[in-house]
């Protein structure tokens, strides 16, 4: 392989575009193709851009390209399936968006396939490249919280309002994600319900329970309805609370703060903890470049990782649909 990775990316809409401008931006990687089924969006890209590289709305078009070492996959989840596992029979390494499919036995299926042709498959959960959760986990694997006692997480606005997907399966995955990443677990039990007021057929509020093997428990609020726009999660231990607000002008703050033994609020201090400024999408871009250039599997964010998550997604909209059910998720 040399020097630069060539890729393709496959969806240049509302995300893909920013991945085609980190990767153009990135002197170890080389657009050679983009991919997207709407014309006009092709010419937009294409024009904003000044692309060098050759547009179609044609995937399979791309796929037997010379020289071709990689693809992007940014288009609805629905297609992902088909597209990562063309691509891995072509020995390409993939880089696709979050969720990695809407079902765990395709999810297994492809990371199978990836491990059998040698290539990497990394997810792109951008919220694990962020310098917030990255410090936000080495505090807390510190220890210095004490022992933890819950978590929380919010995640709300005003629309958009999608009509393929619930608000549980649209929101999520980004916490879960973050929380796993902190505590270093994944959940063995969750328990879901959603309210549907917009759409038939369609949670668009969503409240999830998720349970670790620690016996740790975090609850989600996730909604499309909320005037109140928040995205913000939080550990509390016994010796003060990490509080990630994405929406804040200091996104990763500490509250210290603990009892004595008459129960009187002690040592009580914010924290405000300074972060990087490296834009995730490009750590994502790297992290991607790092794992093909070396062809070895990411520890952050594997096609492996991706299923655990879109397995514990499946548990809650099965639990959703029993009405809060507790549903057990059995370890990969």
């Amino acid at each position: 392989m040399s020097e630069q990775t060539a890729i393709a990316l496959f969806g240049v809409g509302r995300w893909g575009v920013h991945l085609l401008r980190n990767f153009l931006q990135n002197p170890r990687a080389r657009v050679v193709a983009v991919v997207d089924p709407c014309l006009e969006q092709l010419e937009a890209v294409s024009n904003r851009f000044e692309l060098d590289a050759f547009c179609t709305t044609q995937w399979q078009d791309v796929l037997e390209m010379s020289g071709l070492d990689a693809v992007a996959v940014t288009t609805p989840a629905t297609t992902h399936s088909c597209l990562i596992t063309a691509a891995l029979k072509q020995e390409l390494h993939v880089l696709a968006a979050k969720p990695l499919t809407l079902n765990f036995e395709e999810s297994i299926q492809l990371c199978r396939l990836a491990d059998q042709q040698n290539r990497q498959l990394v997810i792109d959960h951008t919220y694990l490249f962020h310098s917030a959760v990255l410090q936000g986990r080495e505090l807390i694997q510190s220890g210095k919280l004490g022992n933890l006692r819950y978590g929380y997480s919010t995640r709300s606005h005003l629309s958009p309002v999608r009509s393929d997907v619930d608000a549980m399966w649209d929101l999520a995955i980004h916490d879960i994600a973050i929380l796993n990443f902190w505590l270093n677990q994944t959940p063995c039990q969750v328990e879901a319900k959603g309210s549907t007021w917009l759409q038939t057929g369609l949670a668009d509020t969503v409240w999830v329970t998720l349970i670790y093997p620690s016996g740790f428990e975090a609850r989600l609020h996730l909604s499309w309805l909320n005037p109140d726009k928040q995205r913000r999660s939080s550990i509390v231990g016994e010796n003060g609370s990490l509080i990630f607000d994405e929406l804040a002008s200091d996104q990763l703050t500490v509250q210290w703060g603990r009892f004595d033994e008459k129960f009187r609020p002690i040592e009580q201090r914010c924290e405000v903890l300074e972060l990087q400024t490296q834009e995730p999408l490009q750590a994502v871009c790297n992290h991607f470049l790092d794992c093909v250039q070396q062809n070895r599997t990411s520890e952050i964010s594997s096609g492996w990782l991706g299923a655990g998550l879109v397995q514990t997604l499946v548990a809650i909209s099965e639990s959703m649909q029993e009405n809060g059910k507790a549903i057990d998720i059995l370890k990969i």
